[in-house]
């Protein structure tokens, strides 16, 4: 191995860096624009008169301007995309929009025989009940429901609209809103950046298409290309198969279902499953290679190479991720054009640059930050080792006929060809000489490809661990073996699926072959995915790092890259260093940030539903319910995964001791079994158990997770973490119902010091006047039974608690108009200090043995 590999000059690489780093420090310290554009003006003419006098200053002070530029640029170009609120006045409200198609629908088969179908829309007018109108353009995203009959298909039962048509539907207008709790996604700031204001539902019958078009027509020729694709893959493949191509293809994921998504993200590879930079890749390469080998020059061969991929991610409608790898791409083979084959990491400064001057705010988001950096752990890290170790050896495989060659390579290099060359003399002695020497090459080229293939891929995982960790709180333990299966199938795969489409316009005959082939790379991806994604090991979700960790995951990731090019043991150590990180990632959980010596109950803001969090004096945690859907309905949210989860995550918790149901509602229930894989507690409580099928999987779920299940009774008392635990209710005689009720509800007092919490989960007046009658509670705070509903909260159980505070977990605006009045004046006439996570989002109480002090949660 080379002692050390010759140093690369990199400075578009170093500008770009110094431009980001000026971008998060204007984010984050406002000075004056004239202060910037002083600053940055100094540092340029010190640079350019340094630059011939000493060298190394004048580059850094240059690097400084490219710095309070970056710094200036983010201050000028103003705050994230802002929702448009035109149609704040109409919230909550029934009325009738005119308006034109601005994305194509996007059907998906509900519960129940149900269609619905999304679709982006731009309003024109808008008509309320009361004969008011509007002209107002702001962006709508609206659900349209229909139902379909058995046998009948959804596309067949209502009509996808398409980009440009113009509409007049009745809607129900409502303003986005975020779940208010730390780490929660902010769901208004994406649908703003998409264009959209406002969301609306509506029903299939009462769409009326209008004539007329509204519009772009180069993008109504690209939907109708686009939903041509998606109608041949369909044409061409079972629709499991044409689902997962629609994805890896075209960047349709609308046929994705929620569990194999999971399983691409569980297995590390979810970056096959979408369209990225690795589709963009594989396609450039083969399309290059096919020109050169029909003998077109390098210049024209790269240029249409790049066409393609620009019209390649025109037809994606997958949006900026691909376009930036569109981007790379075509810089790379720029420089490649231009004899700089070794400007990887320049090119990568180069298109960051460019990017970022078109909007630095891009630097904030996951996809930007994910993108780069695979790209510069590829050039920065993995390549340079390749140099010093399989490119060097390859190199004894070159004219490997020849017999003066071997002289003109490094020693140890020479040697190694000499070897292999008289390993292939003495299989020649049975295979022939010419056949033993080529089989010899062809098993040594094997081994070195599959060498840089697991390189590339082991360094990419331990790269990506900080970012996996922060953004998706993951660690891909099973990364490794499942992308050095997945990658060389999707080599495959992409081509066979790109030739087989175009050779389905021609002839269905022909497409056979190339569809059997991507039909086989397909089933091995997926067969490899489910293996490798149900084993235990590979559903390890991580809490978010402490700053600490950050710090040293990215101190190891430029450490890896500066020692790589250096001697040996060097690199080596820089490599471990790299490895440590990402190991400390995944197994070293981040201290929970709690307060020590106090009790501390969260009310989740879950909406309509139920979720509290409960830390104890000595650091042990309680989750009782996680939220769900209303009735069991339908929902694009995993209400523990999407909304519970994050939330727990931000504060550092990694694992739960014990969860609780309170009862089998849907609402209480939903996410508990995403609470259950990410966070593996110790325990599962239960009270009564009514005839459920949810209930009945959540159970099964826990007990082939290993979950202890235990019951729990009314009179039961006992420690958990240094605060005191009183089961209320249900007593052991209570009646089970045929489903699921609200008075099954589990009764809790946690008690420390003489502080103390009553949890009610849904109990309504039987249950409450049993409690109040034959225990007695005394509580500083109360969670407020079934939301604010009438049937709870009775003057009986307010009499006898006597509480200071009391919180309600309730949805915002909800159809059930909650919390009712009623129960708001009977807690405000015992004269209780009422919190409510609609209005105040996650609310926090700490009971320290002596008080109660409440805090609302701090929200970016």
């Amino acid at each position: 191995m080379e002692a050390e590999l010759r140093a690369v000059r990199q400075p578009m690489f170093w500008a770009a860096v110094a431009y980001s780093s000026g971008i998060i420090a204007g984010a984050h310290a406002w000075r004056p624009a004239s202060w910037w554009v002083a600053a940055g003006t100094a540092f340029l003419g010190a640079g350019i008169y340094f630059v011939q006098r000493r060298k190394w200053l004048g580059w850094s002070l240059a690097l400084g301007a490219f710095f309070l530029a970056g710094a200036l640029h983010i201050q000028l170009h103003g705050p994230a995309a802002v929702l448009d609120t035109k149609l704040q006045p109409f919230d909550g409200q029934e009325v009738e929009i005119t308006a034109h198609v601005i994305r194509d629908g996007r059907l998906r088969e509900e519960e129940r025989n149900e269609v619905r179908q999304s679709v982006d829309v731009e309003t024109e007018e808008i008509v309320t009940d009361e004969g008011a109108y509007a002209r107002i353009r702001t962006g709508v995203r609206l659900g349209i429901y229909g139902t379909h009959s058995r046998g009948e298909t959804s596309t067949s039962s209502m009509r996808v609209l398409h980009y440009g048509e113009r509409v007049r539907i009745p809607v129900k207008l409502r303003m986005p809103r975020n779940f208010r709790n730390p780490g929660a996604f902010d769901y208004r700031e994406y649908l703003a950046e998409n264009g959209i204001g406002a969301l609306g539902s509506a029903k299939a019958d009462d769409v009326k298409l209008l004539p007329g078009f509204a519009g772009n027509r180069v993008e109504l020729w690209r939907g109708r290309v686009h939903a041509s694709i998606i109608a041949k893959i369909h044409e061409l493949w079972p629709a499991p198969q044409a689902a997962l191509i629609d994805a890896m293809v075209i960047g349709e994921e609308a046929f994705i279902d929620r569990d194999t998504r999971a399983d691409f993200q569980r297995s590390g590879t979810y970056h096959v499953l979408v369209v990225s930079g690795m589709n963009v890749t594989i396609l450039a390469f083969v399309a290059f290679w096919s020109l050169r080998c029909m003998r077109l020059g390098e210049t024209n061969a790269t240029l249409l190479t790049i066409l393609w991929c620009v019209a390649y991610a025109f037809l994606t409608e997958v949006g900026a991720p691909v376009w930036r790898a569109t981007l790379m791409c075509a810089i790379y083979l720029c420089t490649r054009l231009l004899y700089r084959d070794r400007s990887k990491l320049n090119a990568l400064g180069l298109a960051a640059l460019g990017l970022l001057v078109w909007n630095p705010r891009q630097l904030f988001t996951a996809s930007f930050q994910m993108t780069f950096l695979c790209v510069f752990i590829v050039a920065a890290i993995a390549l340079p080792v390749t140099e010093r170790t399989s490119q060097l050896y390859g190199r004894a495989l070159a004219h490997w006929d020849a017999e003066d060659y071997g002289p003109k390579l490094p020693p140890r290099v020479a040697q190694f060809r000499l070897d292999l060359r008289m390993v292939g003399e003495r299989i020649g002695h049975f295979l022939g000489e010419s056949w033993a020497l080529g089989l010899v090459r062809g098993l040594i080229v094997f081994c070195l490809r599959a060498f840089e293939l697991l390189l590339v891929s082991a360094v990419m995982q331990m790269g990506l661990a900080l970012p996996m960790a922060y953004y998706f709180h993951r660690a891909t333990t099973i990364g490794l073996p499942a992308n050095i299966a997945v990658v060389p199938l999707t080599q495959l795969l992409m081509p066979a699926a790109v030739a087989t489409i175009a050779l389905g316009y021609v002839s269905l005959v022909l497409a056979k072959l190339p569809a059997m082939v991507t039909a086989f790379a397909l089933q091995a991806i997926t067969g490899t995915i489910r293996g490798l994604g149900g084993l235990r090991l590979a559903d390890l979700r991580v809490a978010t790092p402490s700053l600490t960790m950050m710090l040293a995951a990215c101190g190891a990731l430029v450490l890896a890259m500066l020692c790589v090019r250096r001697r040996a043991a060097l690199a080596s150590e820089g490599l471990a260093a790299l490895l440590l990180s990402a190991l400390a990632l995944a197994f070293v959980p981040p201290q929970p940030r709690v307060r020590a010596g106090t009790l501390e109950l969260t009310s989740i803001d879950v909406g309509e539903g139920d979720s509290i969090l409960l830390v104890m004096p000595e650091g042990k945690t309680l989750l009782i319910d996680a939220g769900g859907p209303i009735w069991g309905a339908g929902s694009q949210l995993d209400f523990g995964e999407d909304v519970v989860a994050p939330y727990l995550w931000t504060r550092g918790i990694s694992r739960l001791d014990a969860v609780a149901i309170s009862h089998g509602h849907s609402d209480h229930i939903g996410g508990m079994a995403a609470i259950l894989k990410d966070f593996r507690p110790r325990e599962l409580w239960v009270g009564l158990l009514p005839p459920s099928r949810a209930l009945d999987a959540l159970l099964a779920e826990a007990h082939a997770l290993g979950i202890q299940v235990v019951r729990h009774w009314e009179g039961d008392e006992f420690s958990l973490g240094g605060a005191r635990v009183n089961v209320l209710f249900p007593p052991r005689d209570w009646p089970v119902g045929l489903e699921p009720k609200n008075n099954d509800s589990m009764v809790l007092q946690v008690s420390y010091g003489q502080t103390s919490a009553l949890l009610e989960g849904d109990a309504e007046k039987a249950v409450e006047r049993r409690i109040a009658s034959l225990e007695h509670p005394k509580a500083d705070l109360l969670k407020v039974g079934h939301h604010g509903s009438a049937t709870s909260t009775t003057p009986e159980i307010l009499d006898s608690v006597r509480p200071r505070f009391a919180v309600i977990s309730v949805g915002f605006r909800t159809a059930f108009g909650l919390p009712k009045p009623d129960v708001l004046r009977r807690l405000q006439d015992f004269g209780v200090h009422v919190y409510r996570t609609d209005l105040n989002g996650a609310v926090t109480f700490y009971l320290d043995g002596q008080s109660v002090t409440p805090r609302l949660a701090t929200l970016p």
